[in-house]
């Protein structure tokens, strides 16, 4: 149970961080959408660092984790603000 709590600050952290690096007009809005933002640039950011370098990935909370989900969650927006701009 404390892993999930982990996992939905940690993604609201950093969604609201990579939401604050990159705002638009396009970009989901709220809480809930904010965290699972997050929690999906978690994910995202873990698995392109183990192909790049073979990071293990988001483990905890530290600088190198929190750079891999702060960057999968800038590529994550980036990738919604591009198919909403097209709607």
């Amino acid at each position: 149970m404390s892993n999930i709590i982990f996992w939905i600050i940690f993604g609201g952290i950093a969604g609201v961080i990579a939401k604050w690096i990159m705002p638009g007009k396009n970009e989901p809005q709220g809480c809930i959408i904010t965290i699972i933002l997050g929690i999906v640039g978690a994910l995202v950011g873990g698995f392109i660092g183990n192909l790049l370098w073979g990071s293990t990935g988001v483990t905890g909370f530290g600088v190198k984790s929190f750079a891999l989900a702060v960057g999968g969650a800038l590529l994550v927006l980036w990738i919604y603000g591009k198919f909403a701009g097209k709607r």
